[in-house]
């Protein structure tokens, strides 16, 4: 007669396939739980952060000019949106610092990527530029920030380039550990069928370098948008970070916590766009 486990039978799905060592769905990876599930638990998170939050502010725990309450903060959101911040509109705000954080990061893109591919092939490129992006990698925007004033001044090219220097470097970084998944096997194997430095570069390299690339532009985008309130401290009149810096002054804290949820709200869907891009451009990640 054989032994059954009564327990199995109440286990939730994903974990009954955990313990028999199964996947079921794309992207399961013996019976770990899929994007559904970890979903709802994100909403559930979500939801739990809000009440706590709620509850805090509504038993008066905390005093509201440090953490103002959830309806507080939705209010000033509106108030915002209708009579803007210093003379001009949320929106307004929203799309400087857009495009102050998503020029700098095309820009990072478009030099970095070629120059970390460069890097990985390259041991002479990787001698020149692989010590000097590792000395600055490490050391916090605010420290360059008075030199970036000193040299290009109080206007954009300063915000830019301070948010630029932020994403090139793990970008580039990225690039070059991405050429490094390419298989020795498939360039030998591409070379003798004839194929040329740059169709194996094209054909082979770039494809295997792909999604540590991509992985690399979601964190850099991330220190793209650390970077911002750092860049708008200088003489900004416009932009997020401005009107974070702006209402702290003055101790708004309302004002302060929509500028945190805006810009965690727009990375968080940069983010989500990436992880679409990803899926269709190499669909093959995590499944190998």
């Amino acid at each position: 007669m054989s032994m059954s486990d009564p327990s199995r039978s109440e286990r939730p799905g994903w974990l009954a396939r955990l313990s028999k060592g199964t996947a079921t769905r794309p992207g399961e990876v013996y019976g770990v739980p899929g994007e559904g599930d970890t979903r709802l638990l994100s909403v559930a998170t979500i939801a739990g952060l809000i009440f706590v939050w709620w509850l805090v502010t509504w038993m008066g725990w905390v005093e509201p000019l440090f953490v103002p309450s959830p309806g507080a903060v939705i209010e000033k959101f509106v108030s915002l949106v209708q009579n803007g911040f210093t003379g001009t509109t949320l929106l307004d705000h929203v799309l400087i610092s857009m495009q102050r954080v998503f020029g700098a990061f095309l820009l990072a893109c478009a030099i970095g990527i070629p120059l970390g591919i460069g890097m990985g092939i390259s041991p002479t490129l990787r001698g020149i530029f692989d010590p000097p992006i590792e000395f600055y990698r490490p050391i916090p925007p605010l420290a360059y920030l008075p030199l970036m004033i000193i040299w290009f001044g109080i206007g954009e090219t300063s915000k830019v380039l301070l948010i630029f220097l932020s994403v090139f470097a793990p970008v580039a970084l990225g690039a070059r550990s991405g050429v490094r998944s390419a298989g020795i096997e498939q360039i030998h194997a591409a070379y003798s069928f004839g194929a040329s430095r740059w169709k194996v570069i094209r054909h082979v390299i770039l494809p295997s370098a792909m999604p540590e690339i991509l992985t690399a532009m979601r964190i850099g985008i991330g220190f793209g948008w650390t970077t911002l309130v750092a860049a708008e401290m200088v003489a900004a009149t416009k932009g997020i970070g401005y009107m974070v810096l702006s209402a702290s002054q003055f101790l708004q804290t309302a004002t302060v916590i929509v500028g945190i949820i805006l810009i965690a709200a727009i990375a968080y869907a940069f983010d989500i766009l990436m992880r679409f891009i990803e899926r269709r451009v190499v669909p093959w990640k995590g499944k190998m």
